[in-house]
């Protein structure tokens, strides 16, 4: 298999027609991880849940290797899970914070994690610190370097926020993290499927990924990564019967490795796809994929940013496959339902996802087109025209009334 064979469309069960600039909120999956699933399913219809979960116990055991090649770590330090925000609580709450423990994250931190903190703010007495971002609108990596002192338990940010296409450098950030030995929490939600994820390279102690965005897994999925070196300093918050044995009358015993973050129940059907939608990921190559992406979507921010009333509003020194503007014509909600009957789908996104760096930049609610590696100039150029239209015909009833 060649990553040019899948630069285009042959791999969807989507209408050929259909424009898909919404792989940032779930992808297009693959023909073979739709069949896959399809099996599964029909299987366990044939002869059981429990009896088709152990015929393809084999292969379900696989998808912790293909994590593991996904991102460099190993297969013991992978946890599989219903869907990146359990993953990512999971390992959050398992985390012993004391009052007056601080919490260094980003501006551009998601809406959900936030909350987190701020929870744990109310219940708990920590302390969020919020770093400052550079000219570029990344984390600045000197003001974390001074923001560290003794008090700091976790430096948890966003790789990839949910819009203004920014990659943070979450590399520089672990190795601030490391030099301190403080944990490091990296939310991988938009970046794990569209450019190379490397554990290793980035020196996280932990990791979280969901399979619907850009890996074109099925809903329903996801991943967590707790390094060796960390994860008997974590004790879950919540465990049953796979997180743990029961060892004695009084006592239990965690499983070790991640899978202490697992539970019983799972939808096999839907983590043997995400396994098939990484291997399928990893035979094109991330780095083919990155590359793919990131020039369309450079194709497409360049092309917007010709059009009269449209702002482009993303930001960072490297910028990824997520595609954010506005139209000071027609709201973003109006102009998302406008595309939708061109066959175009995109996205709004809210101010509320990303509060902190929404309010510091004036963002209103924002059009996101995510693009990938399907997708193509051309559509992007529909989408340019589908776009002039609406604003014109926008422009007219306007000007009428």
């Amino acid at each position: 298999m060649t990553a040019t064979s899948h630069f285009d469309q042959s791999d969807l069960v989507a209408n050929k027609n259909l424009i898909h600039f919404n792989n940032a909120g779930a992808s297009l999956m693959p023909k073979t991880v739709l069949q896959t699933q399809i099996e599964h399913l029909t299987l366990e219809a044939s002869i059981g849940g429990y009896e088709a979960a152990n015929e393809k116990s084999a292969q379900i055991e696989a998808v912790y290797q293909s994590v593991a090649t996904l991102i460099n770590c190993q297969a013991e330090e992978v946890a599989l899970v219903e869907n990146a925000t359990i993953a990512w609580m999971s390992a959050f709450y398992a985390i012993d914070f004391q009052s007056g423990d601080r919490i260094l994250t980003a501006e551009a931190e998601y809406a959900s994690n936030f909350l987190a903190y701020l929870q744990l703010k109310r219940e708990k007495g920590v302390i969020i610190d919020v770093i400052p971002s550079n000219a570029q609108g990344e984390i600045c990596c000197q003001s974390l370097e001074a923001m560290i002192d003794d008090k700091v338990k976790l430096i948890s940010i966003t790789h990839v926020p949910t819009n203004g296409g920014l990659v943070n450098p979450a590399e520089a950030v672990g190795a601030i993290a490391k030099k301190h030995r403080i944990l490091y929490l990296l939310d991988a939600c938009q970046s794990v499927g569209q450019m190379p994820v490397d554990v290793t390279a980035i020196g996280c102690d932990i990791l979280t990924a969901t399979s619907r965005k850009y890996l074109r897994g099925p809903r329903g999925a996801g991943f967590l990564y707790v390094s060796n070196k960390v994860v008997d300093n974590l004790h879950p918050a919540m465990i049953d019967l796979r997180a743990a044995k029961w060892t004695e009358l009084d006592q239990y015993q965690l499983q070790p490795g991640a899978r202490r973050f697992e539970n019983w129940e799972n939808n096999y059907a839907a983590l043997l796809g995400m396994g098939c939608a990484i291997d399928y990921a990893l035979q094109i190559g991330l780095q083919q994929i990155a590359e793919r992406t990131f020039e369309l979507a450079r194709y497409s921010r360049e092309q917007l940013s010709l059009l009269e009333s449209v702002q482009v509003y993303d930001i960072g020194s490297q910028q990824c496959a997520i595609v954010t503007f506005a139209s000071s014509k027609i709201a973003a909600a109006e102009l998302v339902k406008a595309l939708k009957s061109y066959r175009i789908n995109v996205s709004c996104s809210s101010p509320s996802s990303t509060l902190l760096d929404a309010t510091r930049r004036q963002i209103p609610d924002l059009v996101r087109a995510s693009v990938h590696y399907f997708n193509d100039k051309s559509q992007v150029d529909h989408l340019l025209v589908a776009l002039q239209k609406i604003l014109s015909a926008e422009h007219l009833q306007t000007e009428q009334s």
